[in-house]
């Protein structure tokens, strides 16, 4: 039987980093505000933003939600510093290990940190990896990817704006050095100039996992001309509200069911604190559930 279930994320309310500064929700109002919208899961959002052990495992049961995975970055890109990162996989397996059990496990997010170049000016316009580093680079993608699964987790690679795989080209060249699966994020690959319906199609067999997110071509451009990064993109409403942006959100739905996946789909709003209040992240995510009742899910 096909099994789906529908989360959402810290990073819709602009919590990233526990370096920033106080969220703007307590991890106890966030779990209960997306409870209460219908949501059946939810991603870790930065390790230990929602507890660990026991207190993670208590706070998730007592809102009746799963876990559904969560973002670990690692520099793949570069050998020793990768080496010296690795306690942070092992910690974040940790905590996927201690969430409650549910038909559908947490999925290790597993990506790379932004460029410099890319950070900077997002979309697919930046130099990315040189040819000659991309054997090396996908074998320690691989390499924590067979950590994930001697743990008993199947990863997932999250392509991301601003980082060394952003663009689709980028995305076909892990899949093709890699055995990992696919966490296809609809509004990263839209504004990196993707079709996210003919890449679910295409890459079907490889995604294992689906962030659907809408994405806002003429901000982005807005954001180039006016030499803003990513960050500031985010903070500039990059990625909509499901069906205020370009992303054909009932054709992602179709070609979910045609393509038959499983497993979770997370809805995700990335934003930056402070830039719209805690009520309307609030409304926004109840809203962008309904949508996808709406249309079956």
């Amino acid at each position: 039987m096909r099994v789906r279930k529908v989360a959402n994320a810290p990073v819709s309310f602009g919590v990233f980093e526990l370096s920033d500064g106080p969220p703007p929700l307590t991890p106890d109002e966030m779990v209960r505000a997306l409870a209460e919208a219908g949501y059946e899961g939810i991603d870790s959002g930065p390790i230990g933003y929602l507890g660990t052990g026991s207190e993670l495992r208590e706070r998730l049961s007592g809102a009746g939600l799963l876990l559904c995975g969560g973002w670990v970055d690692l520099p793949f890109h570069d050998a020793d510093a990768y080496e010296k990162a690795l306690p942070t996989l092992t910690a974040a397996l940790d905590v996927f290990a201690a969430a409650p059990a549910g038909d559908l496990p947490p999925r290790p997010t597993i990506a790379c940190p932004g460029t410099p170049e890319r950070f900077a000016r997002p979309g697919g316009t930046a130099p990315g990896l040189p040819a000659a580093e991309w054997p090396a680079f996908a074998a320690r993608i691989q390499d924590a990817t067979e950590r994930c699964r001697a743990r008993g987790f199947e990863p997932a690679f999250h392509h991301h704006l601003g980082t060394h795989v952003e663009t689709p080209d980028d995305v076909e060249r892990l899949l093709e050095l890699t055995d990992v699966q696919l966490c296809l994020d609809t509004g990263h690959l839209l504004l990196a100039g993707g079709d996210p319906v003919a890449a679910l199609r295409a890459w079907s067999e490889r995604v294992g996992h689906v962030h659907i997110k809408d994405g806002d071509t003429a901000v982005l451009a807005r954001a180039l001309d006016d030499g803003v990064d990513l960050r500031e993109l985010m903070g500039r409403g990059g990625f909509a509200p499901l069906g205020e942006g370009e992303l054909d959100l009932p054709a992602v739905v179709r070609t979910l069911d045609e393509i038959g996946y499983a497993g979770w789909i997370v809805i995700e709003q990335d934003t930056l604190p402070g830039r719209r209040t805690v009520a309307q992240n609030i409304a926004d995510q109840a809203a962008n559930r309904r949508k996808l009742k709406d249309l079956g899910l």
